[in-house]
């Protein structure tokens, strides 16, 4: 996928969410991709310092949890970590950052802050864009 530019934006918070986000932008970076994800509303609990530690399950999947035990599925940690190893771009929405009260020190290191603006810019020749 050398030569392919990949634009994630993450809107939801929950562990699924979570897992989805950093699957898909691992295996795109990991294939060559370059690879941006834009943290908005919920979606900021993914790159959160405490939040991203504990995300919820939807009611009802509780189950769901011994079931990435047994798979050896690595914690979101683990999937942060390596997104950063492989230069994804984490960027956190300033709007929704301003409007919760919220400062780039309340977040892992290492992510940029912008708007709407910043990851139209990343954005426009993207060969995929996703949203979850």
């Amino acid at each position: 996928m050398a030569n392919t530019k990949v634009a994630v934006i993450a809107a939801n918070g929950s562990l699924f969410d979570a897992y989805k986000v950093f699957n898909i932008a691992s295996a795109a970076a990991a294939s060559d991709a370059e690879v941006g994800i834009f943290f908005t509303f919920e979606g900021l609990n993914l790159i959160h310092k405490e939040a991203h530690k504990d995300l919820p399950l939807p009611e009802g999947k509780e189950h769901f949890q011994e079931g990435f035990k047994q798979a050896n599925v690595p914690s979101i940690e683990e999937l942060v970590s390596m997104a950063k190893e492989m230069n994804v771009k984490l960027i956190g929405c300033q709007m929704t950052m301003d409007v919760m009260n919220l400062e780039k020190e309340d977040f892992i290191e290492g992510i940029e802050v912008g708007g709407a603006a910043t990851f139209m810019e990343y954005a426009k020749d993207a060969n995929i864009t996703l949203s979850f």
